[in-house]
């Protein structure tokens, strides 16, 4: 017992920069798979205090800033703006808490959850079916809330159609992502650490969140926007290329194991993933959309799927399911390799 006590008091008083290799492998794990729980159990953190509520804020600050700048250099000017501004905030949040590992590690699994949004996004399309059942008004309204086009007179197919839609292609967004690049840099933690390393291990997935949250509000290719939104949209395309691609096999593994079709998933994201505007929305969409046997439709702009069967608020349901597995296959793979590759190197 007084090994045990000796053992977890050194853990508590040592200093960040000087965690042995064991030590910074759990705290790695843990952090990602107590943030996932955070995400799960809790939600959103409140508006206040939300990290991505205050990125908002900055790119609002920043936009009206160069929006005069008829030039694209202005997006740039933006980007660079909020994420050096972020990156100072975020350093002063590491330094204060990095006097204590506890305190650090509890603060760093808050942050990096709201890096996701699981909750949100699976709760969402729930909702909209639970509507779908008794006002479709207000399912209407709920799905205003999640697609850009105009719902006041969708049909319920329609009203389905999007949910879905949004559903899937966010599953990159929300979680497989920032997961993703929290994965790859949590390697170079573990083999090659460095001073402060937890501190870019944590603002890695945060600047992809930033770099989400820029391309939702500026990238848009209106009159106003048309020119500080290129960058940001840019950089979001490049940063979600791979995810995105990484989601759609994973969705095609959770359409085997839940039994629907997992050969069809496959061939429509073969076939449709490069019929959407954006060069990646359509890994995931196309691919459940085959996955159901439905097709998925925004008006004027793509078709994924065959229309094979009537589309119906019970898809929801089975697309939720979808990608709840397709989130926890990729936890599982990323926690195995991790795992992996710290016993074998």
């Amino acid at each position: 017992m007084i090994e045990y006590n000796y053992l977890i008091n050194d853990v508590l008083t040592k200093n960040v920069n000087a965690l042995d290799s064991f030590t910074m492998f759990a705290f790695v794990i843990l952090a990602l798979i107590l943030s996932l729980m955070i995400d799960i159990i809790f939600a959103e953190l409140p508006t206040r205090i939300h990290p991505v509520v205050i990125v908002g804020s900055m790119i609002s600050f920043f936009k009206n800033v160069f929006i005069n700048f008829k030039s694209r250099l202005s997006g740039l000017f933006v980007v660079i703006g909020v994420c050096v501004l972020s990156a100072i905030i975020l350093f002063i949040i590491y330094y204060i808490t990095s006097i204590n590992i506890v305190l650090l590690f509890i603060v760093f699994t808050i942050l990096l959850s709201s890096t996701f949004s699981v909750n949100m996004l699976l709760q969402t399309a729930v909702d909209v079916e639970n509507a779908l059942k008794d006002n479709i008004d207000k399912a209407r309204q709920l799905v205003s809330y999640l697609v850009s086009r105009k719902t006041d007179e969708l049909t319920e197919s329609f009203i389905v159609s999007a949910a879905i839609e949004s559903l899937t292609e966010n599953i990159t967004d929300s979680y497989v992502a920032p997961v993703f690049y929290y994965f790859i840099f949590a390697l170079i933690v573990l083999f090659y650490p460095f001073d402060n390393c937890l501190y870019f291990l944590l603002l890695v997935p945060m600047l992809y969140r930033i770099f989400n949250t820029l391309d939702a509000m500026l990238g848009y290719k209106t009159d106003e926007l048309i020119n500080i939104g290129f960058v940001p949209a840019k950089i979001d395309d490049i940063l979600n290329y791979i995810p995105a691609r990484i989601s759609g096999i994973y969705v095609v593994m959770s359409a085997y194991m839940l039994k629907l079709d997992g050969k069809n998933a496959y061939r429509i994201m073969r076939r449709d993933a490069r019929n959407c505007p954006s060069p990646n929305s359509g890994y995931t969409m196309a691919t459940t959309a085959g996955a159901l046997n439905i097709q998925l439709i925004k008006k004027e702009t793509y078709i994924l799927g065959d229309d094979n069967k009537d589309i119906t608020a019970d898809d929801i349901s089975k697309a939720v399911k979808l990608s709840k597995l397709t989130i926890i296959l990729f936890t599982i793979t990323i926690i195995l390799l991790l795992t992996l590759l710290y016993v074998i190197l």
